[in-house]
């Protein structure tokens, strides 16, 4: 089981919130420079696949859940006026992890804003921003007419700080950048921290990471990125970035050796799953490849195996 979580966990991580474009750059301005993770939903290509959109309605996570019915509340349609929701989660010291969304679309604002007027919800001033407050305990502030920023305040405020000058802002941080250069010119994107890689890769490589001295390995794990389509079935790429290429070595031997031991006594729809997998490595990169058909994919979001990896 733990090693076709690796595969399954991986793919949720991405599958949750994908389908996305690259970043405006209001959306862009305030997202903080401690970044834990940056993803993307972009509903125009989501719209355009029935898998995507089985996999949305089977694993949308409660945070999006919980956006979305805040953005209804403000007069905002998700599946017909947003193009592009962004998710950014972010340290905040003491508060911990932070998340900011920020919405693109063909909304309007002075519609948005009229309606707050009338449902007399007045907006609370932060910085130069006016700040009005959601359903379920969020608030919200426009960057232009057409992208909005929300979250709880803690949050609107470290991303308005952000973009004002107040604290370090996404471009500061030359780490995720490089990352993100690779892959955010793709229809999905999404990159992952040093920390939150790290993470993700013990958990992903279970009992395969007691092979080898995990905790010396992982401080030479410095990020990662991940691409996903889907046309022409499912496409998943995930590249963890190391030090070097004896670390991504190291790590493409664990994963396939979970890989390998997990098929002797794999299930059938198991199979379908690890017989998808490719895993190598190219200078410091490690590669995982997973593509499957859409009759495939849809089988494995209807099996007990993925409810379970899905909770």
């Amino acid at each position: 089981m733990k090693s076709v979580k690796i595969i399954l966990a991986l793919i949720l991580l991405c599958s949750l919130s994908a389908w996305a474009t690259p970043l405006g750059s209001s959306a862009r301005t305030v997202i903080p420079s401690d970044i834990q993770q940056i993803i993307s939903v972009d509903y125009r290509a989501l719209k355009n696949s029935d898998t995507a959109m089985a996999l949305k309605a089977q694993v949308l996570p409660p945070a999006l859940k919980e956006f979305e019915t805040a953005l209804r509340g403000v007069g905002i349609n998700p599946e017909k006026d947003v193009e592009q929701l962004t998710f950014a989660s972010y340290r905040a010291g003491k508060q911990g992890i932070k998340v900011i969304g920020v919405a693109q679309g063909q909304f309007s604002s002075a519609a948005v804003l009229k309606k707050m007027k009338l449902s007399k919800i007045k907006p609370v001033k932060y910085h130069q921003a006016d700040v009005y407050a959601m359903s379920g305990g969020m608030q919200m502030t426009f960057l232009d007419d057409d992208t909005l920023a929300f979250g709880d305040m803690a949050a609107l405020k470290g991303a308005l700080d952000a973009r004002d000058g107040y604290a370090s802002g996404l471009d500061s941080n030359s780490q995720i950048v490089d990352l993100m250069g690779g892959v955010d010119s793709g229809p999905v994107w999404s990159v992952l921290d040093q920390q939150g890689t790290q993470n993700m890769m013990r958990s992903a490589l279970g009992d395969a990471s007691r092979l080898a001295d995990y905790e010396t390995i992982k401080k030479r794990i410095l990020g990662s990125r991940y691409t996903m389509n889907f046309q022409s079935g499912v496409n998943f790429d995930l590249d963890v970035a190391t030090l070097d290429s004896v670390t991504a070595g190291t790590l493409s031997t664990l994963f396939k050796a979970g890989v390998l031991y997990k098929k002797m006594s794999a299930t059938p729809i198991e199979k379908v799953a690890l017989d998808s997998v490719s895993v190598n490595s190219d200078s410091s990169n490690l590669q995982m490849h997973f593509k499957t058909d859409d009759k495939q994919f849809q089988s494995l979001l209807h099996s007990d195996l993925f409810a379970a990896v899905s909770r």
